[in-house]
């Protein structure tokens, strides 16, 4: 694929796919994303396999998974921080959640690192949505399908949303499954979202608190001025962690927070024991239960190696989402400490933002995928408990490109992949291999 496509005869980029042949009468290519941004997509095409092993979907379709530019094993790879750098803690990319702030100084730093780890300016400037939706496009045509099929997950669901706002025309169906708003800009986004990981959190507390030894306490309202006297202390006095530099507060905040990620992805209530088990350790100076869940959530392999999720997600945000004023910055700090108060070191709300000096404008612009004509309709999934991408959000997006929206009462990030509700099962399939769309009181409830 072109690097920039302004400039088609410049550098290129290479985009790793994978093809899981359809295993009956195929009607085309389905593509999966599974959100970040930053999360590749060949490792959800090889999944599928087995998740959708009975399904209609991998009889009738090749599921195409693709790693989107700059992500997993597609090239060139988003960098920024060394292996060595992230397993002591020192790749910080955002100071709006946790401990520390980004200077100005800090802020210039970050993204000359993240160039030259990257592969130059021109490099950052190419991770955009945008210009992964065109080699989406590509990539349909080099499939062989005249339409797109497309399932897309979390932030895939803005991929699939801008897709269809640049090539209306080229779409067959598209499932857009735990939606991110097309009107909301990037400071009421985050707010929201770090909203729904407070309410995970106090769901957390509540469930601890059933139990005689919760390190957070047995009063749910109190849970997290337990929890922050529990981890603000790591602030002055981290835990020595022997190569790894220290275990201080981000680290701690960063553990809990992956593991209620985890668990709203995949309802995986058994991930609770494991944060409070956690937790009961560090009241005695242990962390290696919240090491172990943190180094889980990042990818990081036995021998000290990592993929690059979390730093796709910090340079692509860079070029679609919104640039901020310190000032701009500060106030969402501020924001977010009130919505999601257990991520408040207590020392202030004064930063930069770390996207400042990014090379370029971004690209996305909001809103995007409004007002879309020539279009089918789309299924939008969205779950009422969603801590992440909130309910009304699946409405938001089903209204901007003229979508159907498909109820599922829960506490869950995504379904549709999962393959966990028959009821989701059914409608997915239906929709995307006979283009029927639910019925607008079809409500499925996850167990």
């Amino acid at each position: 694929m072109p690097l920039d496509y302004d400039s088609p005869q410049g550098r290129t980029a290479e985009i790793a796919v994978l093809k899981v042949p359809a295993r009956g009468q195929r009607i085309g290519s389905l593509v999966v994303n599974p959100g970040g941004p930053g999360g590749p997509g060949v490792p959800m095409a090889a999944g599928a396999a087995t998740t959708w092993a009975r399904s209609a979907l991998t009889e009738r379709f090749d599921v195409i998974g693709f790693d989107p530019r700059g992500v997993g094993a597609s090239t060139p790879a988003i960098r920024c921080f060394s292996d060595a750098e992230v397993d002591r803690g020192e790749a910080a990319m955002s100071a709006t959640v946790g401990l520390g702030k980004v200077t100005e100084a800090g802020s210039r730093a970050l993204v000359d690192r993240c160039a030259e780890h990257t592969g130059g300016m021109d490099a950052l400037q190419a991770m955009s949505t945008r210009s992964t939706v065109r080699d989406l496009d590509v990539l349909r045509e080099a499939i062989g399908d005249s339409k797109l099929n497309f399932l897309g997950q979390s932030y895939g669901t803005r991929l699939g949303a801008v897709y269809a706002e640049m090539f209306p025309k080229k779409v067959r169906a598209l499932v857009l499954d735990g939606a991110v708003d097309p009107n909301l800009d990037t400071s009421s986004r985050r707010v929201i979202q770090w909203r729904g990981f407070q309410r995970a959190f106090d769901q957390l507390a509540a469930f601890c608190s059933r139990q005689s030894d919760c390190p957070l306490g047995s009063v749910p309202a109190q849970a997290t001025e337990r929890f922050l006297d529990l981890v603000r202390p790591l602030i002055d006095d981290p835990i020595p962690a022997g190569d790894r530099g220290s275990f201080g507060f981000n680290e701690a905040y960063r553990a809990v927070t992956s593991g209620l990620y985890v668990s709203a992805v995949w309802h995986v209530s058994a991930v609770w024991p494991v944060l409070i088990k956690g937790l009961g350790e560090l009241q005695h100076g242990e962390f290696a239960t919240l090491q172990k869940v943190a180094d889980s959530f990042a990818g990081r392999t036995p021998d000290g190696r990592y993929g690059n999720f979390s730093q796709a997600i910090f340079a692509i945000n860079c070029m679609d989402e919104d640039r901020h004023t310190p000032q701009q910055e500060s106030a969402l700090k501020r924001e977010i400490q009130q919505a999601a108060p257990f991520t408040d070191a207590g020392r202030g709300s004064v930063t930069r933002d770390p996207c400042e000096f990014w090379p370029g404008k971004p690209t996305l612009g909001y809103p995007y995928a409004n007002n879309i004509v020539d279009l089918p309709q789309s299924l939008v999934i969205s779950v009422t408990g969603d801590p992440s991408t909130p309910y009304a959000s699946g409405v938001a997006l089903a209204t901007a490109p003229g979508g159907a929206v498909l109820t599922v009462e829960g506490e869950q990030h995504t379904v549709a992949y999962a393959g966990t509700s028959d009821c989701v099962n059914t409608a997915v399939a239906e929709y995307l291999v006979d283009l029927r769309i639910p019925s607008p009181d079809t409500r499925c409830v996850l167990s």
